[in-house]
Order: structure tokens, then sequence, then C-alpha cells
């Protein structure tokens, strides 16, 4: 690990001033990066295994940004530094953001959750084995140096999304589940403040594997608000993995659906584990609406969802996992309507 000045902020001004006064940070490694520290879940890790090298670290734990608050429509706030654990468990999110909670118990463990925050997850990193080795080509860690898993160990890697230049997935739950509820991401920056859309908040590789989210430097994500539940919509998690316990999906989904007569009046689909971001699938639901509420209407959104699905040497079972996956999904968002 690299050495690096670590400073706390007080508050969110606090926090963007230290992280675009250049004057403070230590000239010794020019060009390193400022990275903000909430739960560390993520950033610690990267910083030993020397993947991230920062200059300055700013402990941000301390600028409020941890509560849960629902706004006079109905939908929700989520503080940038709520805990995975006290979001999953809130009753109002259990009960009108179903997904969403069973999204994050599924990721993780208990003791990760207890410190991962909001804002920390929708900055994850991929979790492809040459991004965290130093010693392998990776285009997303070293723009230019090429992509090990091209030709190497791709079995966990994305199908959807990919370029020449990078297949890695995007390892979170939360955040699958945040795409289908069509969430807003608030960012706060020496720009002011502005409000993206989680379609346009993710990136995909393209030639810049190493730019995965539209974040400027100093930018801090404040808080991401949900729009208000409808009546009559379930929603659904659903993760396959190789182990029930603590292991990143090979293919999930999260689906949103109100039946009315027996027929698809409403659908938002995104599924994880099988693409470079989460992976909105808005053919799949253009697909179900108007349709019966069937086994043999699922399993033809799924083909849809997939057919644009570019496997590597060792995942293309995962085209007919997620098919699998998502038809499941959609199975048991209905089964009771």
């Amino acid at each position: 690990m690299e050495t690096f000045k670590l400073m706390r902020a007080a508050d969110v001004d606090d926090a963007i001033r230290s992280a675009s006064d250049v004057n403070s940070v230590s000239t010794a490694r020019p060009g390193a990066p400022i990275r903000f520290l909430a739960g560390g879940t993520t950033l610690l890790d990267l910083m030993k295994l020397d993947v991230e090298q920062p200059s300055q670290v700013i402990d941000i734990n301390r600028i409020g940004l941890d509560r849960i608050e629902t706004t006079a429509q109905g939908g929700v706030r989520l503080g940038a530094l709520v805990r995975n654990s006290d979001l999953a468990r809130d009753r109002y999110i259990e009960e009108h953001y179903a997904m969403l909670s069973q999204a994050l118990l599924s990721g993780a463990s208990a003791q990760l959750r207890n410190m991962a925050t909001t804002g920390g997850n929708l900055l994850q990193r991929t979790r492809c084995v040459y991004f965290r080795d130093v010693a392998s080509a990776c285009n997303k860690r070293q723009p230019g140096s090429g992509c090990s898993a091209m030709e190497g160990m791709n079995r966990n890697l994305a199908i959807l999304g990919t370029s020449e230049h990078c297949i890695a997935t995007n390892p979170s739950d939360m955040n699958v589940a945040l795409t289908a509820l069509e969430a807003t991401i608030h960012i706060q920056g020496v720009s002011g403040e502005r409000a993206v859309a989680i379609d346009d908040f993710f990136l995909l590789p393209g030639t810049t594997p190493q730019h995965e989210t539209s974040l400027q430097p100093g930018d801090l994500i404040t808080y991401v608000s949900l729009p208000p539940p409808t009546r009559g919509r379930r929603s659904v998690y659903l993760k396959l993995r190789d182990r029930a316990s603590y292991e990143f999906a090979l293919a999930s989904a999260a689906v949103s659906v109100s039946v009315v007569a027996g027929q698809i009046d409403f659908a938002r689909i995104a599924m994880g584990g099988i693409g470079t971001r989460p992976w909105r699938m808005r053919e799949a639901e253009a697909a179900l609406l108007g349709r019966s509420a069937d086994r043999g209407t699922f399993r033809a959104a799924a083909e849809v969802a997939l057919a644009g699905a570019r496997p590597q040497s060792e995942n293309g079972f995962k085209i007919e996992l997620a098919k699998r996956c998502l038809t499941h999904a959609l199975s048991l968002a209905t089964q009771s309507a």
C-alpha cells in the first residue's frame, strides 16, 4: 500500500472543498487520485492490493447523509451513507421496495452490510481477477495495457455490454434493484448539484473502460431518490450463484410487475451478473405488456432479453442461466396476482 494523506471532512462542503484543493495534496505522487472513504469495504481492499493508490483519502463518515426519508409524494430519499443493513431492514423499504431489500440481503456478509453504504455500493468495483491483480493486463486499471480476461478466466464475466477492451461485470446486487426501480442519483461537486438518472450514471466500457460512472473528479454522491411505489405492483430480486452465502451473482433479476385481469400491464426488469453495468431489459419489458402472465410469456421475454448476448470462452452457460433466472423471477412476482 502506498502512503497517503488522511483527513476527516466536517460536512459535505468541506469534503468537496478538500477533494478539489490541489494544494492540500502531497506532491510526492502527482496525478494520484483523491478518494472519499465511507465503509471502506471496497476501497481499502483495493488499496492493499495496490489497485487503488490515492494520494489523499477523505473520511466522510461524519458529514450526515445517513437517513432514510420518505417524501411528500411517498417516494424515498436514501442518504449516501445509509448502511446496507439499515436499508435492507427498513420497514418502508421492505414493504414498498421489496426487491431492494432482497437484493441487499443477498449480497455480501452481515458484517460487510453493517459497514457498506448506499453511495459506496453504487461505486463498487468489478471482481474480475485481472483487475485485482496488478501483474496482469487490465484496461480498466491501466488503460492501453490489454485485457487478460479475453483469453483467460472469464467464467464470471459479462455477456452484455462488452467491448474488445473490457468484459468485466458490475458486481453489485443493490445497483440492479435500483436500476429496475428507476432511481435517481444526486451528486454535489465543485460545479454545484445535479441529479442523474441511474441509466445515465453507469457507463459502458467501450474504448474507455477506466470510466465507469458519470462522476467527475471531486464529485460526491449525496443521496439516491426512488419514485413513489404504485399499488398493485409486486417486485422480486432473484440471485443465482455458485453457493448460497457471500457469493457474487452468475445471473440475477430484479423485476417489478403488475397484472390486471390476467394480463401484464406494467413491467420493469434489470439483470445483474451478466452485464458490464446493471442491465435494464427494455425490450423484454415491452414484450411482456398486454400478454398473459404465464410461463410461456415469461420465457419469450427472456429470449428477447438475451438476444444480444456475446459470451466468451468460459461463460456461454450464462445465456441459458439468465433466461431461466428471469423466467423464474417473473413467475415469483406474479404467482399471487
